[in-house]
């Protein structure tokens, strides 16, 4: 009988049935999901003092580029800062003393992204131009563009890449929505990730000495966490409402922090595989219902995008740049500005 009913039902049936389907299992993934809410921020947070930073000073001014700066990273000694601009340039800065160490001119144009190896010994750099160019730093009387390496090509715009804790290979992410690891000595693609449907722009690797999953954002809304090994998104967070532009691993390596075109900064905890809350309330007169609040960290008056973000050493202040050439510092547990 049941089996004539399943022949009988036309296709529109079939699919409203697996709708109602997929809705049930998702709320009961996500009935398993609220038993993990064991604490949130505001309970951890009460006994805390707050963060007040109001003495902030600029401390170097880094002159040199000719365009916007789309992207910089410190090098391992946290003395030298790589950077690279719309002006097709690659510089490597001594941060102690404001001056310019080596110029690079890259193949193209709006050289999104760029970073320094593990060993300090050489930079990677890449942008319009689809493809990751590795540079050899000292060692040799010529000049490092003479002894450049292509490793990476995609099918569209490198938008980030990171050397993952070793300096043979290379952690790239593209507009053509995919994610891919490379040998740097052969160029040759060691693993895919594809899995978001957009533009992917943010990498993050997960701290730790093994450094086997790291974190992904893009255009898709999505932020994606994917384990190297096996080349599959193994978390998955969709919450967002725009493009998500940044992503960062909290220092502790069990929780990220996204930074949107929305306005807002989110934090995500792996453990418990959703964003963290921030309070939690009692509600209903018959049935009792439980009102949860995420953290979310921004402000009404903050209308342009998040750029970027960052964590402090410690984990507990995590800042944001935004879309009209500010930042801000916010206190991670208390989900409230501090600068």
């Amino acid at each position: 009988m049941a089996a004539d009913t399943a022949v009988s039902a036309s296709p529109e049936e079939t699919l409203e049935s697996l709708l109602r389907e997929a809705e049930a299992l998702k709320q009961k993934l996500e009935e398993e999901r609220q038993k993990l809410n064991d604490v949130t921020l505001c309970s951890v947070a009460e006994r805390l003092e707050p963060i007040s930073i109001n003495n902030i000073k600029v401390r170097r001014v880094l002159k040199g580029h000719q365009a916007k700066v789309l992207c910089c990273d410190w090098s391992p000694d946290k003395r030298h800062i790589v950077s690279s601009s719309q002006d097709g340039k690659l510089i490597i800065w001594d941060a102690f003393t404001s001056t310019k160490e080596l110029t690079i001119a890259m193949p193209s144009t709006w050289v999104m992204a760029c970073a320094y190896a593990p060993s300090g010994n050489m930079v990677a750099a890449g942008g319009l131009d689809n493809k990751v160019t590795v540079f050899p730093l000292g060692g040799a009387d010529e000049e490092p563009a003479s002894r450049k390496r292509t490793v990476a090509t995609h099918s569209s715009y490198l938008s980030c890449c990171l050397f993952p804790n070793t300096d043979r290979q290379m952690l790239t992410g593209s507009g053509d929505g995919t994610c891919a690891l490379w040998d740097i000595e052969s160029g040759q693609l060691l693993q895919s990730f594809q899995g978001h449907s957009a533009d992917v722009m943010s990498l993050d690797l997960c701290p730790g000495e093994l450094g086997d999953t790291f974190v992904s954002g893009g255009c898709d809304r999505a932020v994606l966490v994917w384990d190297m090994r096996s080349g599959h998104a193994v978390q998955a967070f969709d919450t967002h409402h725009s493009d998500v532009n940044s992503v960062r691993f909290h220092p502790a390596g069990d929780a990220v922090a996204s930074g949107c075109d929305d306005s807002y900064c989110r934090l995500f905890d792996l453990r418990a595989d959703r964003e963290v809350l921030l309070s939690n309330a009692m509600h209903g007169d018959g049935d009792v219902c439980m009102i949860y609040e995420v953290a979310r960290y921004g402000k009404d008056s903050i209308i342009f995008g998040a750029n970027s973000v960052e964590w402090s050493v410690s984990g507990r202040l995590l800042f944001a740049g935004y879309g009209d050439y500010t930042a801000s510092a916010w206190d991670a547990l208390r989900a409230s500005r501090a600068a």
